[in-house]
């Protein structure tokens, strides 16, 4: 771990400052408290850009630690830290809160100071989240984030508020006591509320009294809680309720940020403390992602309000997350990372526009628009743009996340990518043809013929929106080489079966290759370096010269055996073509062993083979069992 200065810190309590500012103010100055919930946000968003540079493209741990003594006993610490995966989760919730207070410069009215009050405080929980590394600190802030965005949705919703803040209260605290419970459950276990202590526990296989029942139980207290955060099929029911009925800021807040919540609790706790039970769960996960991502399509094919079709469109979006993250596979936890990003800002940008369209009809129904593209071009551009983004189009940062799920589940798991690539159908059907009916055809009720376009506020907000969407599509390597790392140090964590296996040496060394902003590798860990494999080679070679007639022939040769993932080369390989690059005189075949798609080939060399045809020639005793 890197430790840096106090950034994180100014990061959390900013805005709970700048919250305490607003509260000085006249509850009547609604100019005033305005502008200053502005410039708070935007100073917290200039101050989130620090987090790049302090997060190097390739380290895998935590960067900017802080760490103090906070509560003696029960030993809780004030622990933070951010990686590559949540400085960008961090700098996406630092972007949105300003664009969500500019959103409702004009549409909310009464109790100003209040709102924007409660916004600033939904930052700080959410920030917060994202830089605990202590399990009880990472509680709290969750907690924290429960109650101002209640108040968002009960306070300044629509005519449903109070039920939808109700639902959204029971969901969210019925997941956090099971998560309570598996906090509870590990520090008992432990003795400690560090999340990077646990990890280092698991690492070192001391959690032998841990049985696989009991991991199941643990894996599945974190998980339910992430999985209604998502929220995952069947736990979805509360999300379309608090969309239609929270206002556009809440809306976009719920939807670029807090959703991602979960996910991110699944790659943070689920798969690194409980690899065993992941791995156990990961198809039924992936079946309830794959049902999440065709059903919410489905719903959204068939909604006729706007706003609850851009709600339903984000459960299946979020199936796309779980996904990759079940998938086990570097490149998908990288398309995982990513689609919670561009998820972010182009169902951000969508619940933007629907809300600007209620501002001037006050309707979600579908029927009640048509044809707004001639009375207003700017704002059905726009929306052309974001729909083109939030259903793949290549170019646009849709495509890329969830090109990369798609392709890292399908090297491992065909038939999950093959039907969960029904949602990238579905979601062109149901985005388009929405489009048509409100913005294509005849103006269908006079009304509308007299709304206005957007104003040069909103056309600031939709053109910022639309540059990042721009970028994020063609840009996508600077985001993904700095989450690369991080993204493979998850699953690297995972891999240990028991206690003996995690300390166990492997026989390989692992050899990082980036390409693209991705990061593969290649072999196990713990093996001499490739400098060491050649001289042992070449000691190796020197001794097969000298001792020509004493070589093994190619009868007595080891048989090569089907490879299984699990075999390391030194179990496949013959120890005098250990080097892989320095030729060997003895007559044992070299074997290259090439990934490609998760197949393995392999070819002999050409005296191998000439051998081969020799033996074939005279009659010989059958081969062994297994011999090629």
């Amino acid at each position: 771990m890197i430790p840096g200065s106090h950034l994180l810190s100014v990061l959390i309590f900013f805005p709970a400052i700048g919250a305490l500012a607003l509260l000085l103010l006249r509850g009547d100055d609604h100019v005033w408290i305005r502008r200053l919930a502005l410039t708070i946000s935007i100073a917290e968003f200039l101050l989130s850009l620090l987090l790049v540079p302090g997060v190097q493209p390739g380290v895998a741990g935590y960067s900017l630690v802080e760490y103090y003594n906070w509560i003696t006993n029960p030993p809780i610490h004030y622990h933070l830290g951010v990686d590559g995966i949540s400085v960008f989760l961090i700098i996406l919730t630092t972007f949105l809160t300003p664009i969500s207070i500019l959103a409702s410069w004009s549409s909310i009215n009464h109790r100003v100071k209040e709102f924007f009050v409660m916004l600033l405080m939904l930052e700080v929980g959410v920030v917060g989240v994202f830089v605990s590394l202590d399990l009880f600190l990472f509680f709290l802030f969750w907690e924290v984030m429960l109650i101002p965005m209640a108040f968002l949705i009960g306070i300044w919703g629509h005519e449903r508020r109070i039920y939808a803040a109700i639902k959204f209260v029971l969901y969210t605290m019925a997941g956090s006591i099971l998560m309570l419970v598996g906090i509870i459950w590990l520090y008992n276990l432990t003795g400690t509320f560090d999340l990077p202590k646990i990890q280092q526990l698991l690492q070192d296989g001391r959690f032998a009294a841990l049985t696989s029942q009991q991991e199941m139980l643990l894996f599945l207290a974190f998980f339910v809680a992430f999985a209604i955060k998502v929220p995952l099929f069947p736990l979805h029911t509360w999300l379309p309720d608090a969309h239609v009925e929270a206002p556009t800021a809440g809306s976009v807040m719920l939807a670029g940020i807090l959703l991602k919540m979960g996910t991110y609790g699944m790659i943070r706790f689920c798969l690194p403390l409980f690899p065993n039970a992941a791995h156990r769960a990961a198809p039924w996960v992936a079946t309830l992602a794959i049902i999440g991502i065709i059903y919410g399509a489905l719903v959204s094919l068939i909604q006729p309000n706007l706003k609850k079709l851009v709600a339903y469109s984000s459960i299946s979006h979020l199936g796309f997350v779980v996904l990759g993250i079940f998938a086990f596979h570097n490149i998908s936890m990288q398309g995982a990372v990513y689609q919670m990003l561009a998820h972010g800002i182009s169902t951000g940008a969508l619940f933007l526009l629907v809300g600007m369209l209620y501002d001037r009809r006050h309707t979600f129904e579908i029927t009640e628009y048509g044809g707004l593209a001639t009375p207003m071009p700017l704002l059905a551009a726009f929306f052309l743009f974001v729909a083109l983004s939030s259903m793949g189009l290549p170019m646009l940062n849709g495509f890329v996340g969830e090109f990369l799920i798609l392709l890292g589940t399908f090297q491992l798991h065909a038939n999950w990518a093959s039907w969960a690539a029904l949602g990238v159908i579905l979601s062109a059907c149901y985005l388009l043809w929405a489009y048509q009916r409100v913005f294509f055809g005849d103006v269908t009720v006079e009304k509308n013929r007299a709304l206005p376009d957007i104003s040069s506020r909103e056309f600031g907000i939709l053109a910022t929106m639309a540059v990042i969407t721009l970028w994020m599509g063609i840009g996508s390597t600077f985001f993904t080489h700095r989450f690369a790392a991080s993204s493979q140090n998850v699953l690297d964590q995972m891999q240990r079966t028991n206690p003996q296996q995690a300390t166990r040496p492997s026989a390989i060394e692992e050899f990082p290759r980036t390409t693209g902003g991705r990061d593969f590798r290649r072999a196990a860990k713990g093996s001499p370096s490739r400098p060491a494999l050649a001289a042992e080679g070449t000691s190796r070679a020197s001794q097969s010269s000298t001792n020509s007639d004493n070589a093994p022939s190619a009868q007595n040769s080891p048989a090569l055996q089907p490879f299984q993932p699990s075999q390391t080369l030194a179990t496949i390989i013959p120890s005098g073509a250990r080097d892989l690059l320095l030729p060997v005189s003895t007559p044992h075949p070299r074997v290259v062993v090439l990934r490609t798609s998760g197949k393995d080939v392999r070819r002999t060399s050409t005296s191998a083979r000439a051998t081969k045809s020799a033996q074939a020639s005279t009659p010989t005793s059958p081969a062994a069992p297994g011999a090629r």
